[in-house]
């Protein structure tokens, strides 16, 4: 769309290049210390400091939360424990080109840390394929730790009992970070000589089976 040509009708120029300017100049008002208050809810502004657009809701300033803060993580291999009862950080592969934006993972080999670009909240669901081949009872523990500390009350208990049982333990939750947070998923289990976290390949009819898979989506700032 090009800049409307002067016309012997000013009237009709000044609409044409109005709606021009409308169409293409469109721009928020700047956040600043002087802006007025959140007190009236439903203003958008554009924080100019933190580059990102704000709204007013309950008599404060709330980030619009715009492309960036998601990720899917996956495991394609086995995962095994060295030792029985004991906590191990789960490894997660790279992801593709397009599946982590304002996520990322810690450098080779410590890639069980998942960095967060930028603050907020964000709801992560995690699944892990546990598999025994023990016919007896085998314990699988899985919980969060996050900068090195167990989140408290975090963790999830699943037992098999079937030699050869598989079965997807699947859970969500919500986590408060700050920029510059990493986040690590931690298992151990009772038996670590027959039960493991396993991955399967893909069939004539079915795709492959990750053995751990986490999706990661930023809800606010």
């Amino acid at each position: 769309m090009t800049v409307p040509v002067v016309s012997p009708d000013l009237r009709v120029w000044a609409e044409t290049l109005r709606r021009y300017l409308a169409l293409t100049r469109s721009q928020l008002a700047a956040l600043t210390s002087g802006t007025a208050s959140a007190g009236d809810d439903g203003t958008l502004l554009w924080d100019r400091e933190n580059k990102y657009p704000v709204v007013s809701i309950d008599g404060e300033w709330r980030q619009l939360v715009v492309a960036n803060g998601f990720a899917f993580l996956t495991q394609d291999n086995d995962v095994t424990a060295a030792a029985s009862d004991t906590g191990y950080a789960i490894v997660f592969d790279t992801p593709p080109a397009g599946y982590a934006d304002g996520i990322s993972l810690g450098a080779s080999p410590n890639q069980s840390r998942i960095i967060f670009e930028e603050g907020g909240l964000y709801y992560l669901t995690f699944t892990a394929q546990v598999f025994s081949t023990n016919s007896s009872q085998s314990d699988f523990y899985f919980w969060p730790k996050l900068n090195g500390t167990d989140v408290p009350e975090g963790a999830t208990l699943a037992s098999t009992h079937n030699n050869g049982q598989t079965m997807p333990i699947t859970k969500g939750a919500i986590f408060s970070v700050s920029a510059g947070d990493y986040l690590e998923a931690y298992w151990a289990t009772g038996s670590h000589t027959d039960s493991y976290l396993k991955a399967f390949a893909a069939t004539a009819f079915a795709p492959a089976t990750p053995s751990v898979s986490l999706s990661i989506t930023r809800i606010r700032a």
